[in-house]
């Protein structure tokens, strides 16, 4: 469905076009761009959005299709970027990704956005209280489009900081440390984190193409895209910098907590191996001795002595304090 449709001259909102051709030509005769908002268009709906504005059907089937990874893909007549912004819920600790597709022309900007997250209603409304920025033209859409997608990404490279800590301190608190549910809880962390990483890692490139400090055969300048805007896509790469360190060190802090989680599994197990040998030993005492006594040879030492019982029993008694000081001193029991 068509979301928000507009005409921008002079950095100012217009009234919203009727047709698009119509609009294209007008924004074009008075130096401005048009602005199309789609959330989850079906075919039919986008059939009339790509004639318009002759974009490339290759990348008019990713935006239906979606589930694409973050890109920058360089047509004709558009260009064609993918982000993935990032969701966070708090109550289930679960990162969930959508999907922002941005065709980018001389004269116009069409944005398809998939899943249950934030819309660009806001990113939209910051960009029209800012009428200098907004007059930059297509340029200040994208770039304010990738700057409020990254910057959300450090939001929630601090949430999951957060959750990390508690995860730490649950493993590391020795009453808890053995929990049968916290294997499964670090488990289920890393698969966040490698969702997150999906949405973080693939945009390196775009960004940095976009920001001019690309080498090679990606050196070359981005169409559509002013020239002056790329400090500005810079600034958003350096941030993008500072996600996927975050990310990486969120990985390795993750296979390090469950290397130890594992470590301590099995700590315990020896040590409970070491507590059940232990009671082992001091049951075969009484049983050798009362083993020995059961036999019943008619000829044995002391066999008839009225206090034979009670020695054997406070011979046993005697030698398991004796094994369970022995054994309590070497730390078995």
């Amino acid at each position: 469905m068509i979301v928000d449709c507009a005409i921008y001259r002079d950095g100012h909102r217009g009234e919203g076009p009727q047709d698009f051709s119509d609009a294209l030509a007008d924004a074009r005769a008075a130096g401005g761009f048009v602005w199309v908002g789609l959330h989850e268009p079906s075919e039919k709906e986008f059939d009339q959005v790509s004639e318009e504005f002759a974009l490339h059907p290759l990348a008019v089937e990713d935006a239906l299709k979606a589930h694409q990874r973050p890109k920058l893909e360089v047509y004709d007549d558009s260009l064609f970027v993918v982000l993935k912004p990032v969701m966070y819920e708090p109550r289930s600790d679960a990162v969930s990704t959508g999907e922002i597709m941005i065709f980018l022309g001389d004269s116009f900007v069409v944005t398809v956005r998939h899943g249950e997250g934030d819309g660009l209603a806001v990113v939209r409304h910051r960009l029209e209280q800012e009428p200098e920025m907004l007059g930059k033209g297509p340029t200040a859409v994208l770039y304010a489009i990738a700057d409020s997608v990254v910057d959300h990404y450090l939001d929630v490279a601090t949430e999951l900081q957060t959750d990390l800590e508690e995860l730490e301190t649950e493993v590391f608190t020795p009453e808890r440390g053995g929990s049968r549910h916290t294997a499964s809880r670090i488990y289920t962390f890393k698969r966040q984190i490698t969702e997150f990483r999906r949405a973080t890692g693939p945009l390196a490139l775009p960004m940095s193409r976009l920001g001019g400090t690309t080498t090679g055969s990606f050196a070359a300048t981005v169409p559509f895209v002013n020239e002056r805007a790329r400090p500005f896509f810079r600034d958003v790469s350096d941030h993008l910098t500072r996600v996927n360190e975050s990310v990486e060190g969120l990985d390795r802090l993750v296979s390090d907590i469950l290397s130890a989680h594992l470590a301590q599994i099995s700590v315990q197990q020896n040590d409970d191996m070491r507590k059940i040998s232990a009671w082992a030993a001091m049951a075969a005492i009484p049983t050798m001795i009362a083993g020995i006594y059961g036999m019943n040879f008619d000829h044995m030492p002391e066999l008839h002595w009225i206090w034979s019982y009670p020695a054997v029993i406070a011979l046993m008694a005697v030698l398991e304090v004796l094994l369970y000081r022995l054994l309590k001193r070497r730390g078995w029991l």
